[in-house]
């Protein structure tokens, strides 16, 4: 089922590169503007309702995914239905089909990217950091700044929701007498994880989104690592002295690496080096790259199943002379070195709700509203009060969405405002526990310890490390403007 999936995705990919001499001629035409048309309003009420749907997940326990793909399809067939009667479908489709290309590159290099996550997880990686840092005996105060830098650098390479859950982990299990430190220390997780993530174009989908685009290259991001810094650091000392001071009593067995766990992560840093050198030398999409990084890993676990496969072998024919041994069985291995097993495991819901609010928010920019909504706000406003106020949005909507929207809007402004915006997008969130993707999760990982009302309680320290970050971004970065 898996495998037929991702060839139904090439399979769409195919015609999106035969489009472009196909499509051509159309694509020379300016596109209609549908905001006064009925495909337009019906198009906007669709992607409305289907964005409240998805936020009222929790409530209504209907997955997210389900209300945007449905969202996208409609908008899309009524687009067509417009260009029909002007007998310019073929440049709709065009459209379409431009806006999944988009999509396919950010599906192939965020599948890439889990699979590695996927199979760190299995050779008990994420385990043994874990642990290590429980046996090391800190302080709460200790353990507070130390998950909170080893997040903030982690979730530059590893997805945010990942990162906060390990460190989140190892919270829990230092604090679980005391819910006031697991309380501080999961908010400054939050917060160290969506600084951390924002100057990296590997840190989050709203960053991956900027440099899949071209917007700003690869090393651009790091101008932002002061800024992020600061917006880091500015809540995490106010809620220093709000810490417990004692030492935490706690034993965790050790965690034994598995054959082979050094060499995984090792490969996941070729992988990633791959991506940038694709981007950079070559001009080639990253997702190029990570997937020249997957086959490594394929052939990794090849290796590592044949020699297992070897040694079970040796031990077994050793065992019929001398008895004993326990081994591990075929299909346990199997299991173990199967590479779509890791991509089975992939949070598919949210890479189909972003499908969906792509080509749904691809659809609504080529009806014209993003057009709109551009001139409104970067038109009316200065670029500085309009990426502000879109960050600050962020608490609210995913940022992925936000950016993607911003992208498709194609506003006139300086990198300087380009990098403002991505820092905006990637802290803002850090406002309300449910505006990022680390904090809903910390919420059902710490449940009643971490909670939505503790951490609104710190809002004010963490909106003045939002503007704080923004004032140093201007300082050091003035001559970006």
């Amino acid at each position: 089922m898996m495998i037929s999936g991702l060839l139904g995705l090439a399979a769409l990919a195919l015609p999106a590169l035969a489009a472009s001499d196909a499509g051509s001629a159309p694509e020379s035409l300016k596109p209609l503007d549908l905001t006064g048309h009925w495909a337009g309003y019906i198009s906007l009420l669709v992607m409305v309702a289907a964005y409240v749907a998805a936020m009222l997940e929790e409530v209504t326990e209907l997955r997210k995914s389900k209300p945007m793909l449905l969202a996208a399809a409609l908008i899309w067939f009524v687009i067509v239905l417009a260009y029909r009667e002007q007998g310019l479908d073929e440049l709709a489709v065009a459209a379409f089909r431009s806006n999944l290309q988009t999509y396919i590159e950010l599906l192939l290099f965020i599948m890439v990217s889990m699979t590695y996550l996927n199979a760190m997880e299995d050779m008990r990686l994420f385990d043994a950091l874990k642990v290590w840092l429980v046996t090391k005996h800190l302080s709460y105060r200790q353990l507070f700044w130390i998950t909170g830098f080893l997040v903030f650098f982690l979730s530059c390479v590893v997805n945010g929701l990942t990162a906060g859950l390990l460190m989140g982990a190892v919270a829990v299990a230092v604090g679980k007498d005391n819910p006031r430190f697991v309380s501080l220390a999961c908010i400054n997780i939050v917060i160290a994880t969506n600084a951390g993530g924002s100057f990296s174009p590997l840190g989050g989908i709203s960053t991956l989104f900027v440099w899949q685009h071209g917007i700003l290259g690869f090393t651009e991001f790091f101008k932002l690592f002061l800024p992020c810094l600061v917006n880091f650091l500015v809540p995490a000392l106010a809620m220093h002295f709000a810490l417990p001071q004692e030492i935490p009593s706690i034993e965790m067995a050790d965690v034994a690496l598995p054959r082979g766990a050094k060499r995984l992560l090792f490969l996941f840093g070729v992988t990633i080096a791959l991506a940038v050198v694709f981007d950079m030398e070559l001009h080639l999409p990253a997702a190029a790259g990570m997937m020249a990084g997957l086959s490594l890993l394929q052939f990794f676990y090849y290796y590592l199943r044949q020699t297992e496969k070897a040694q079970a072998l040796r031990q077994s024919e050793f065992s019929l002379f001398f008895g004993g041994g326990d081994y591990q069985t075929a299909a346990t291995q199997s299991t173990r070195f199967d590479i779509f097993e890791k991509v089975g495991r992939l949070e598919w819901d949210t890479l189909l709700f972003f499908y969906g609010a792509m080509m749904g928010i691809g659809g609504l920019g080529y009806i014209g509203y993003l057009d709109a909504v551009s001139h409104l706000l970067y038109g009316q406003l200065s670029p500085t009060l309009a990426n502000i106020a879109i960050g600050l949005c962020s608490a609210f909507v995913d940022n992925g969405t936000l950016m993607f929207a911003i992208l498709t809007m194609h506003p006139d402004i300086t990198q300087g405002q380009w990098l403002l915006l991505t820092l905006t997008l990637g802290v803002g969130g850090s406002l309300l526990a449910i505006g990022s993707a680390p904090g809903i999760g910390l919420l059902g990982q710490a449940k009643g310890q971490y909670t939505f009302s503790n951490h609104m309680k710190w809002c004010p320290v963490i909106l003045l490390g939002y503007f704080a970050s923004i004032g140093v971004h201007f300082l050091v970065n003035a001559h970006s403007f």
